[in-house]
Order: structure tokens, then C-alpha cells, then sequence
């Protein structure tokens, strides 16, 4: 079956990973005109962590492991069951276990999607029409695929009243680690990781829903360079780092609330389908499950999409929940001078162990599977 994937961030490149595997035939379309770099830092967290392994990537992995002193949380057998990676490095890692044998259009974006009961013709901004039999939604919290066929983005995107920017800093700033002093509805933190062989500055503010061009860095460095302006301290230096940062990266804190993440032939995943915000420090750990299942699912169903819908939405709905849930108490204590260094994703949000009701148990979809690295 031949399955198109939007997105080639974290979820699309991890289900094409997943899909591939089961003998699928994935295609990933993605309107940027190269994989994504940035994004911040990316926790991961349990089932995620067996996900990797399963993939074979987890000891690389470890390898690139930013949390401060270059450790690993873990559980008493000495497994890890927390980490932090640059989004842009775990993206490359899975692009490069994916591009030999997954075929990726870069630089194009999904105009059109039309369904009849054999499949979906797409239409492209740029190339020539293509029919598939499914289509996945993985294009993240300001879905296309999501507004072209369930509606408007105001639909499903509660704003939770945060902005995040996250970008690179040189070492000789002299800055140290931690939450600056405080500041009335905003706050700046300074990541340091590797054992201090990097730093990352990472800027909030509180905001009503701002409207910008998503694709205009530019702008979007002049929204937070307004909102940070009068700032005493380190913040005029740390505002001109940020004019020159090129892994620059800024977003709402909101969420996706959905009845269903299926309509027909069409899925969505990740973002696109059950953001959990950067408040929740989640989502890269939901993205790497839902592919897992999603796949999975299908390849259980043998392609009959109904029934492998319906089974990705049971087993993720109860473990998504709890995520929001999370996502929306974060961001509500926010600005209460929580400690931010161990942070498990760009929001940098805190350190508190997050209670665990709804748990994700990975099926052995494929047990017979030895991934290899390199691929």
C-alpha cells in the first residue's frame, strides 16, 4: 500500500520509519525545502525509550544525551527512563535510517485531498497529482492536512496563553545556567548541556493568540525582540544572539482537541492530531508511540484502514488525555519560578515526576525484527 506522509518532522519520519518496516510503501512530503534542524530539546521518556530500541537507536541515542552531566535517568535495573536530545538531531537520525528506502519530496506541500472508496487523489502545490491508499497527517500543530479535511484550525487549537523562541548561544557569554530574574509574564532560561559544551537560551512570554506568518523567522524574531524590550541584565545580549541564531525556533503554547483523528483514508498523528503543548515536554515522546501504533495497526489489520484506526485511537486516547491534562496544568503554574534546568523539552518547564495512570503497552507488532544501524 502506498501511504503519503506530510511532514518530515519527528512523527512523519518515525512512521515512515515504522511503515517501511511492515511493507508499506511510505512516501513523505514536506514543504520545506530540507529536513528541519532546530526546534529546541526533545525529552523522551518510557515507552519512547523502548520505541528507539526497537529501532536500534537507542545507544546513539545516549550518545547525544544533553541532560546536565551528560546522564541519563534510570530505572533500578540501570536502563535509562529519561532523556533529552537536540529535535534536530533525532530528526537526522531517523531521516538517515529512512532515505534509502523511503522515497521524500522536499520543498512541496499537499494542496487538495479527495477520497472515493479505492483511495485519495493529492494534489501538490508544485508537483504533478498522485493518487495513494491512505494519507497521514504528521505536519504538526498548524496541520494542512487537518484543516483540508476536518476544518479550521480555531476548530481544534486551544491557545494556552504562551509563547515559546528557542535558538543556540556561543559559550563565551559567560552566562549561567538556569532561569534569569524575573520578569512580569515573561521568563528567560539558559540551557546548558553536554557538560556545558553547549548552551540554548529559551524566551517566554505570555500573549494572547498573535497573528504572523509562520514562515517569516524574521517577524517572528521581531515579536519577541518587542516583547523583551526595556529588559534589563543579560537580556539586550541574549536579544542580539537570537538576531543572529539560525536554528531559531519560536511557537505558540497550544493544544489539538479532537473527537476523532480519522476521516476516511485520512489519519493524523503526533501535533497534527493530540498536541499535548511544549508545556507538557511530551511530545516527542507521543510523536515516536503514536508512529509505533499507528504502523502497527496496520500492518495487524492487513491494510484494512478502519480497523487499524480505530485500534491506534483505543490504545493512544486514555495516555494522550493524561498528557493534556499535564500540558494545561504547566502551563498554568508557569510563571511560579519552577526550577528549569533538567527541563524534558523546549518549554523547559520543570522537573516534577509526572503520574502515571494511563500507560502504553507496546504490542510486539513485529517481534521477528532486528533493525540495524546504520541502516
Amino acid at each position: 500500500m502506498d501511504v503519503l506522509i506530510s511532514g518530515a518532522g519527528l512523527a512523519g519520519t518515525a512512521l515512515a520509519y515504522w511503515l517501511r518496516h511492515h511493507g508499506f510503501t511510505p512516501t513523505v512530503v514536506e514543504r520545506a525545502p530540507r529536513v528541519r534542524a532546530g526546534g529546541g530539546v526533545a525529552g523522551l521518556r518510557g515507552e519512547a525509550l523502548d520505541v528507539l530500541d526497537r529501532m536500534a537507536l537507542l545507544e546513539r541515542i545516549q550518545q547525544l544525551n544533553t541532560r546536565p552531566g551528560g546522564a541519563a535517568r534510570a530505572d533500578r535495573d540501570g536502563s535509562p527512563h529519561h532523556l533529552q536530545i537536540l529535535r534536530g538531531e533525532l530528526i537526522g537520525l531517523l531521516y538517515e535510517a529512512t532515505r534509502q528506502e523511503v522515497e521524500h519530496i522536499l520543498g512541496d506541500s499537499i494542496a487538495t485531498v479527495e477520497q472515493d472508496a479505492d483511495g485519495v487523489r493529492v494534489t501538490f502545490e508544485r508537483g504533478r497529482p498522485r493518487r495513494f491508499a491512505l494519507v497521514a497527517g504528521a505536519d504538526g500543530l498548524h496541520s494542512g492536512i487537518r484543516s483540508l479535511v476536518f476544518g479550521p484550525r480555531e476548530w481544534f487549537v486551544p491557545h494556552l496563553g504562551i509563547y515559546t523562541a528557542t535558538f543556540s548561544l556561543p559559550l563565551d557569554l559567560g552566562l549561567p545556567a538556569g532561569r534569569l530574574p524575573s520578569m512580569p509574564g515573561k521568563a528567560a532560561d539558559i540551557l546548558s548541556m553536554r557538560n556545558n559544551a553547549e548552551a540554548h537560551a529559551v524566551l517566554h512570554f505570555t500573549s494572547g493568540p498573535l497573528a504572523y506568518d509562520r514562515d517569516d523567522v524574521a517577524q517572528h524574531k521581531r515579536i519577541v525582540a518587542g516583547q523583551f524590550a526595556g529588559e534589563g541584565g543579560p537580556i539586550p545580549r541574549l536579544l542580539e544572539e537570537m538576531s543572529r541564531a539560525e536554528d531559531f525556533f519560536f511557537d505558540a503554547n497550544a493544544q489539538v482537541e479532537m473527537c476523532h483523528w480519522s476521516s476516511g483514508r485520512v489519519v493524523l498523528l503526533g501535533d497534527a492530531g493530540y498536541c499535548a503543548a511544549q508545556t507538557s515536554g511530551l511530545g516527542a515522546s507521543q510523536a515516536l508511540i503514536g508512529a509505533y501504533i499507528l504502523a502497527g495497526e496496520l500492518a495487524v489489520a492487513g491494510g484494512e484502514h478502519a480497523a487499524a484506526f480505530a485500534a491506534y485511537e483505543r490504545e493512544m486516547r486514555g495516555f494522550v488525555a493524561e498528557h493534556q491534562q499535564i500540558g494545561r496544568e504547566d502551563a498554568d503554574r508557569f510563571f511560579m519560578g519552577m526550577p528549569t534546568q533538567e527541563a524534558p523539552d523546549m518549554i523547559a518547564a520543570g522537573t516534577r515526576e509526572m503520574p502515571r495512570t494511563h500507560l502504553v503497552r507496546l504490542k510486539d507488532y513485529a517481534p521477528s525484527f532486528a533493525a540495524r544501524w546504520p541502516p
